[in-house]
């Protein structure tokens, strides 16, 4: 029996993907489904799975790292909300990726170059020349990060500086910017925001919220293990979903 992991951050991505697979190709067996990457390894080292269809863009250990670091191991497909600009980096063919909406028409492609690798025995595709070639895409991108935030308020315009912006939270059609002494909303989606913020620099703590990391002041793990996070300059304390609790745990 072929089998294979799933790993992305957000719930109703991963689901989709379980339920499409289970339609197209129903003998699969779904060993584990991970929210991170540093749970897709630890599946990938402990289930050995044949196939590990890992988001790119997961927090901390992205599905390329885990990929790499497990080279070798089982064949990879990559999803991936990125644009073009880094779509074009994957080799023809070598290393599969699935474009975010995923769609039943190109999840049965990549099915079918799957069962054909798994059945010739090909060797599974390194991705080291990928992740270099993705990587110099995205340092390019990184040039155009954000570095103000306007907000309509009335009949003013308020600016605000990246750099004194210590939170982002999704407020249903908006998103709120959080400084020290002022606040907003801006009509503009959480995710798209995201991508101009620098993930080493903004962490993504909850799907509706991004935290400055220097910001976090500290973190509280309660009876139930959640964690709460408290940030200088604000006295609102912001819920970590399990998904991103790894960030906390000690060293």
């Amino acid at each position: 029996m072929t089998t294979a992991i799933i790993a992305d951050d957000e719930d109703l991505p991963r689901k989709e993907l379980r339920r499409m697979l289970n339609k197209i190709w129903p003998e699969l067996e779904i060993l584990a489904e991970c929210e991170h990457g540093a749970q897709a390894l630890e599946a990938i080292h402990q289930e050995e799975p044949d196939i590990a269809f890992l988001d790119i863009r997961m927090p901390g250990m992205t599905g390329l790292d885990v990929a790499h670091a497990v080279k070798g191991r089982c064949h990879a497909v990559f999803t991936t909300a990125y644009d073009s600009y880094a779509i074009d980096a994957f080799s023809a063919g070598a290393i599969d990726y699935l474009l975010k909406p995923v769609s039943e028409i190109r999840l049965q492609e990549a099915v079918t170059r799957l069962k054909e690798r798994l059945s010739s025995k090909q060797p599974v595709a390194d991705v080291s020349q990928l992740m270099q070639e993705l990587d110099k895409r995205l340092k390019s991108a990184a040039t155009e990060r954000i570095r103000w935030i306007s907000a309509s308020v009335g009949d003013t315009i308020k600016m605000f500086s990246i750099e004194k912006i210590l939170f982002f939270s999704s407020d249903e059609k908006y998103t709120r910017v959080v400084c020290t002494d002022d606040e907003a909303h801006v009509r503009k989606p959480l995710k798209e925001i995201m991508d101009g913020l620098d993930p080493e620099q903004f962490w993504q703590v909850h799907r509706g919220t991004v935290v400055r990391a220097d910001a976090i002041a500290k973190a509280h793990r309660d009876e139930m293990g959640k964690y709460t996070v408290e940030l200088r300059g604000t006295s609102e304390k912001l819920k970590v979903s399990q998904a991103y609790a790894w960030r906390f745990k000690p060293m």
